[in-house]
């Protein structure tokens, strides 16, 4: 039995720097991810999306990794999002489970495949508690809106507002490919199998749409609160052009009676 534990400990992590100094024990990297082989059965699993995976580690083996590459990353979480998984090798044919998976040949790209959705899970858990935050933020205004008739928010507000849900779409944007298959999938059926058959375990694409789905609310409100603002700023306008006109006016009337 294999024990596979992720953890979103930062916002993004500097992979290249990363492998840059800790050379020993790379089994797999490209720009985006940095796979170690530790000893039989142990391994390290590393994500730019700053998700860190283990396989067979030792509580304080993990812990002392996490304070290697912490510097490594943006924005390192005190209270860090994580996700457990089972691994039963040397079944007699592979079948998924809550929070497990038996596997006839636990070889090392079947563990890797693994820990690559379990890492997947663990970055749409962060995303999806991001998203909330900014639908919660959204909602607090819509209410003020209902109640008060009014839309309570300055420019600059609505602009940082703007900012921080272009940030967030970015990053999900950014991280788009972390939802396909690996390549090694397309060309061995039992890779694919098991790639497909984890997607379902975890509901990867739902939640990764619910995801979508939130975030564009979030962009028809903005809309709105924009339109909102763009009409209440020209409505400001007018009555300034308004009142200049009666000023002037009351100067060209003061002008002929005195």
């Amino acid at each position: 039995m294999l024990h596979v534990v992720s953890y979103q400990m930062a916002d993004s992590i500097d992979v290249k720097a990363f492998r840059t100094a800790n050379k020993e024990g790379i089994y797999h990297y490209d720009a985006d991810e940095l796979f170690y082989k530790v000893a039989d059965d142990s391994y390290i699993y590393i994500f730019k999306y700053g998700v860190v995976c283990f396989t067979n580690c030792s509580e304080a083996s993990m812990e002392d990794f996490l304070r290697r590459i912490a510097p490594f990353g943006k924005n390192v979480f005190e209270l860090k999002l994580s996700e457990e998984f089972e691994v039963e090798t040397d079944a007699k044919e592979n079948k998924f489970g809550y929070n497990k998976i038996e596997v006839t040949k636990p070889d090392v790209e079947v563990i890797r495949l693994i820990m690559l959705n379990v890492s997947q899970s663990v970055a749409l858990d962060y995303f999806q508690e991001q998203t909330n935050l900014i639908q919660e933020e959204t909602n607090e205004y819509t209410m003020r809106l209902e109640q008060k008739g009014r839309l309570s928010m300055s420019r600059q507000d609505l602009k940082m507002y703007i900012g921080k849900t272009l940030n967030l779409k970015n990053r999900i944007a950014e991280n788009l490919y972390i939802f396909d298959s690996p390549p090694e999938t397309w060309e061995d059926e039992n890779l694919n199998r098991i790639d497909l058959g984890l997607k379902r375990t975890f509901d990867l694409q739902e939640r990764y749409r619910d995801i979508r789905e939130g975030l564009e609310i979030v962009k028809e409100n903005l809309e709105l609160f924009k339109d909102l603002l763009q009409y209440r700023n020209s409505t400001f306008l007018e009555w300034i052009v308004i009142i200049l006109i009666a000023v002037e006016v009351l100067n060209l009337l003061f002008d002929k009676l005195f």
